[in-house]
């Protein structure tokens, strides 16, 4: 079967020429977002982890070729767009142009998700994708439409997308209940959420959001993050299972009138601390 890739739309050329981006490595400022690794909806100093010896350690998931890591290229950033909007959004297939539909929603996903990355949305101090992905040849039997909406091109191997969150710096998020830790001047330096979790459905109940969440935690304490947040919908109940076997636990939760104003589900908001090693 040939699968084709969907290619970045015309955005991503502008930001390259604009110094944002270099190639296909993801830059923000002056700093790289390369493979030195240091380790449902929002639309809405640790040992270093490599890519090889973390695939390796993923065995668990019984997923051959693993590897949980923060986006590389635009490619990458685009396959993961994709699968959000697979996964956050139902189409009927009575839908009209529903393929046109689904590349629009994607675009958007992407263009906002380059913006975070880039550090050109307000109130982000720092923004990184960070990825599940498997080699095509391991999901090629899966599902054909994951492969179509979620591929990209690595190092010359053909990988997808097959689990992505976001990890954000900032002292809230937009139109979500803040969290309460640290206090004081420069908790925006200290304090970040985890946002746009989601797993391919066809691949669930694999360990893969587990895996997500702990290369997160690292991460976070790589920047410095003290304290990291979490917002779930109240009656989510396997995404609530999944954050309390990670560590998270409630604070607080969101008025029912402000969900029903924003014609939404009422969010808890979980917490968790981040240790750093000795």
């Amino acid at each position: 079967m040939a699968v084709q890739i969907w290619r970045p739309p015309a955005l991503y050329a502008a930001s390259r020429a604009s110094g944002g981006f270099s190639g296909n490595r993801l830059h923000r400022g002056a700093a790289s977002f390369s493979v030195n690794f240091r380790i449902r909806h929002q639309f809405s100093d640790s040992p270093a982890i490599s890519p090889l010896s973390f695939t390796s350690n993923a065995s668990r998931s019984h997923l051959p070729g693993l590897c949980v890591s923060e986006a590389f290229s635009d490619y990458e950033v685009c396959a993961a767009a994709s699968l959000r909007v697979r996964t956050f959004y139902d189409f009927s297939d009575q839908m009209f142009r529903v393929q046109d539909h689904k590349r629009y929603l994607s675009e958007r996903e992407y263009e906002a998700m380059i913006e975070r990355i880039a550090g050109e949305t307000k109130g982000f101090t720092r923004v990184s994708c960070i990825n599940a992905t498997l080699p095509l040849s391991s999901v090629i039997n899966v599902s054909e439409d994951l492969c179509v909406s979620c591929k990209f091109l690595q190092n010359g191997e053909d990988r997808v997308v097959v689990g992505t969150l976001d990890l954000n710096q900032c002292l809230s998020l937009p139109n979500e209940i803040a969290g309460m830790k640290p206090k004081g001047t420069g908790a925006e330096h200290h304090r970040a959420y985890i946002s746009n979790v989601c797993v391919a459905k066809e691949l669930q109940q694999k360990g893969l959001g587990y895996l997500l969440v702990a290369k997160c935690k690292d991460i976070a304490r790589d920047w410095g993050i003290s304290d990291l947040y979490v917002h779930v919908a109240v009656d989510n109940e396997p995404a609530k299972k999944l954050y309390t076997k990670c560590g998270f636990e409630f604070e607080s939760d969101e008025p029912a009138s402000r969900a029903r104003l924003l014609n939404r589900p009422r969010r808890l908001l979980l917490w968790t601390g981040i240790v750093r090693h000795r």
